[in-house]
């Protein structure tokens, strides 16, 4: 059986922090994107070539909210600390089909 996507989403952000990279891209589908302010629709390997390896910037990131919208879509309410100082808060909307994430759009908030 398959986990929820809500479920998937969850361990991704453990498996970041971790720096798990041979779970973590168990977790991705081969066809991934991912687009922030920084970044463009970007591929799964540019994705843990440039974004994956950045979790050493945080002193600490909590999921705030992990909501399911409907059987694919997953809104994730974060918020982190960084090693340097700064506490913010981002949004991800998160595409999950057939157990692997497919796409990841970041939307970044400000300082709180």
């Amino acid at each position: 059986m398959t986990e929820d996507p809500a479920s998937i989403v969850r361990t991704a952000f453990r498996h970041y922090r971790a720096q798990d990279r041979a779970a973590a891209l168990a977790l991705y589908a081969d066809d991934f994107s991912f687009t922030s302010p920084q970044d463009d629709h970007i591929d799964r390997a540019s994705f843990f070539e440039r974004c994956f390896p950045t979790a050493h910037r945080f002193a600490e990131q909590r999921l705030l909210h992990v909501v399911p919208v409907d059987d694919e879509l997953v809104f994730v309410h974060y918020e982190y600390e960084l090693t340097t100082g700064g506490r913010y808060r981002n949004m991800e909307a998160v595409t999950v089909r057939e157990g692997r994430i497919r796409e990841v759009r970041v939307f970044f908030g400000g300082e709180v």
